[in-house]
């Protein structure tokens, strides 16, 4: 791949941490919506939730995007606005860290939804994905 645009897959990190006592209902919402995620999202191409081992009440969201439309249609998708919205009832941080180029208007959707956010963009390299 020479060069990295919209158009090119990127890997998304969204950090998490689940208010005390909270973490048997975050992992049903997170199961649940994984599932919806996986039944209707073809450009979502990796998706997986995975716990911290040094801290039960962390995990992260580990999301390969196939382009920049891809994760447009995501933060769109019906479940995942759900979601969003039970995890201000239920965790307590959401940071999102991003490797990999997206273009000017994803990088606008990403910041509009005002959490922490970092873009490593790629400077060489290829991609299989």
């Amino acid at each position: 791949m020479a060069t990295f645009d919209s158009a090119t897959p990127f890997l998304l990190l969204a950090r998490i941490h689940v208010k005390t006592g909270c973490v048997d209902d975050y992992l049903e919402l997170a199961r649940e919506t994984d599932a919806a995620v996986e039944a209707s999202e073809p450009g979502m191409l990796h998706h997986t939730f995975d716990q911290d081992p040094e801290d039960p009440q962390t995990f992260v969201w580990s999301e390969v995007y196939a382009n920049d439309a891809a994760f447009a249609a995501h933060v769109s998708n019906p479940p995942v606005q759900a979601y969003l919205q039970k995890h201000a009832e239920l965790g307590d941080s959401f940071s999102i860290e991003v490797y990999g180029t997206v273009g000017d208007d994803c990088r606008t959707l990403m910041e509009s939804f005002g959490l922490p956010l970092k873009i490593f963009e790629t400077r060489l390299g290829y991609s299989r994905v």
